[in-house]
C-alpha cells in the first residue's frame, strides 16, 4: 500500500524527489494527479512512499 507524501507541480520536480528518496534506500513511486493518461512534463504529480514509512522520508529530508 502506498500513501501520498508530496505533491509536485511537474514531472522534473517529482523525479528529483524520487531520486533523492530512492538514493537513501526508500522505495518511491510517482504518478500524475488525476488520470494516469495525463503523464506529461507539465502535469502535477504525486510522490508516494510505502504506508508506514513516511517517518523515514521525513528523516531523510531532515538530514538535508
Amino acid at each position: 500500500m502506498w500513501v501520498d507524501y508530496k505533491k509536485t507541480p511537474n514531472l522534473i520536480s517529482a523525479q528529483m524527489w524520487k531520486d533523492l528518496l530512492e538514493g537513501e534506500g526508500l522505495p518511491t513511486m510517482i504518478i500524475p494527479e488525476g488520470n494516469i493518461l495525463d503523464w506529461a512534463e507539465d502535469a502535477a504529480f504525486r510522490v508516494m512512499v510505502p504506508k508506514g514509512r513516511e517517518h523515514v522520508a521525513d528523516e531523510i529530508l531532515r538530514k538535508l
